[in-house]
């Protein structure tokens, strides 16, 4: 069955579109959309695209997915801020990094990886509520249950901090897993060949030097 790319059902694909399918390894795209929801979730870092001054530019900044929304937060004296009033288009990238795919050939070394892209117009959100719900997803985001432990932005802070939304219209996953793909006529080569496991881990917590020693390591964090 297929779907419109402005579908928003719950357990709709994404539809495909000339923007979202890749040129090479077709074979490795999703339109899943709670493929794409759990790639989204599980990462809070993006890479935010678009044209300024007739040039490409790419910024590293963070993101929270609400429902089919994607909210990214910046100064408001920042050119992408300001542009996502009326409207910016845009590509927003998200990429895991799960292993280094060694084969015996240069030519087949690969990384083995979960990535979205996303297309769109980006607006900035001028409604206080909405503005409030970004900002304290942006921080769970990043720890869960955080936001609810800190001090919200007060109205100097608001004033300071932009935030675009991005629908979840035109969204695509890429996925490669598994081993190398070795040449027939390579595998008698003297070479190791095989995947190194990549993961991601957080240290202890260092408590500031200024905290309360009465202050405890919060529930959310003791299992990081």
């Amino acid at each position: 069955m297929s779907h419109s790319p402005h579908s928003s059902g719950p357990l709709d694909d994404y539809g495909p579109t000339e923007r979202t399918v890749p040129t090479r390894s077709k074979e490795r795209a999703s339109y899943d959309r709670a493929t794409v929801h759990a790639l989204l979730d599980d990462e809070y870092v993006c890479h935010l695209g678009f044209i300024r001054d007739g040039a490409p530019v790419v910024l590293p900044t963070l993101y929270a997915r609400v429902g089919e929304r994607i909210y990214v937060h910046g100064s408001t004296g920042s050119r992408p801020m300001r542009a996502a009033d009326p409207g910016l288009a845009v590509c927003l990238t998200v990429t895991h990094v799960d292993g280094l795919v060694l084969a015996r050939s240069a030519f087949h070394h690969s990384i083995n990886y979960r990535s979205v892209v996303i297309h769109g117009t980006a607006y900035q959100v001028a409604d206080p509520e909405e503005k409030r719900l970004a900002l304290d997803a942006l921080v769970d985001a990043v720890v869960p249950g955080r936001a609810a432990d800190s001090r919200p932005a007060n109205a100097r802070e608001l004033a300071a901090t932009a935030v675009v939304r991005l629908d979840l219209a035109e969204a695509s996953a890429k996925i490669r897993t598994g081993p190398p793909n070795d040449e027939a006529e390579d595998m008698d080569l003297p070479h190791w060949s095989g995947v190194v496991p990549r993961t991601r881990v957080y240290g202890t917590p260092i408590p500031s030097s200024d905290l309360d020693p009465s202050i405890g390591l919060p529930e959310y964090l003791a299992g990081r």
